[in-house]
């Protein structure tokens, strides 16, 4: 399989493309500065410029391939000024418009016969409370919300039927992995000893170890049934409360000091409200599916994140 990646050097662009050479598939990067990122990447791996907001993606970068797969995207752990809203949402939204600009450019023949592209679960807002939370509920009315729904209808601008490939959108929970993501922002605090609940702790962590994300978008890009939202969580996510216990437990660390929300408001400003709320997502299409998480349980889940 010959696989183009955006968002290479992201937290999972770098384990996705690791997974893909271990298993023989050929892979290019789509990146603003390819001289940059070939100098990260593994041997064999080509890199194409491209700048996602101003242009379509290159078609030599995507004649000929089996299926893309699209991470590109601002980091939403930010404080969100206006500029970094904007950000956000153009590196998404004109983002992802610019990559089926390219695939449409391409003969029928020479199309990529999957697009890959991801989300996340604050698709769904931060209302619900406990309320388990499947890919059929609709979006929410929040900023991120919307981003999230917006950047999907891009997405799924590629089904049309002038384009005809099949469209897989990851919306992705929090990531367990001890080299980015909340998890490395948590673990400083909570190896100290005064790591703790957020906001009450009662709000729900729709958390998914990193080699599930991969899983996941490995199964979607070699199996046809994958189409449309998949949830990328665990099947059983917790309260904020219950995961501040199971890592300290992981680290044998006291997890009994409170983060109360004001603070963190302070902090980040209106970014705080994903930390505070959270949604209790749950993994239907998946399960449905078939897939087998290799890490399906918090406390051996966080144990393999940490090494």
């Amino acid at each position: 399989m010959r696989v183009t990646v955006t968002g290479a050097s992201g937290l999972i662009g770098g384990g996705l493309i690791a997974a893909l050479l271990a298993r023989g598939e050929e892979v290019t990067v789509l990146s603003r500065d390819p001289d940059r990122v070939s100098s990260r990447l593994p041997a064999g791996v080509q890199a194409q410029r491209w700048e996602p907001l101003s242009e379509p993606a290159p078609t030599v970068a995507l004649q000929g391939r089996h299926a893309v797969v699209h991470l590109a995207g601002e980091p939403v752990a930010q404080r969100w000024s206006e500029r970094a809203r904007q950000a956000i949402r153009d590196s998404r939204i004109l983002g992802t418009r610019n990559l089926v600009a390219g695939l449409s450019a391409l003969a029928p023949d020479a199309r990529p016969r999957v697009l890959v592209s991801s989300s996340a679960i604050g698709y769904y807002g931060t209302t619900h409370g406990a309320e388990p939370i499947d890919e059929e509920a609709p979006p929410g009315d929040d900023f991120l919300a919307q981003v999230c729904a917006a950047w999907e209808a891009e997405a799924r601008a590629a089904e049309a039927a002038d384009l005809g490939v099949r469209t897989v959108q990851v919306r992705t929970g929090v990531v367990l992995d001890r080299a980015g993501g909340a998890l490395a922002k948590m673990l400083p605090a909570f190896r100290l000893g005064i790591g703790g609940p957020v906001a009450g702790g009662r709000q729900y962590v729709a958390w998914i170890h990193r080699d599930d994300v991969l899983g996941m978008m490995l199964a979607a890009l070699a199996d046809e049934r994958f189409t449309g939202p998949i949830n990328a969580s665990a099947p059983e996510p917790v309260t904020n409360r219950e995961f501040s216990h199971a890592l300290g437990r992981a680290l044998h660390r006291p997890a009994f000091m409170p983060v109360p929300g004001a603070a963190l408001r302070v902090l980040y400003g209106d970014m705080a409200e994903i930390v505070t709320t959270g949604v209790r997502a749950v993994p239907a299409r998946a399960l449905v599916l078939g897939y087998e998480f290799a890490h399906p349980r918090l406390d051996e889940a966080l144990r393999a994140a940490l090494g």
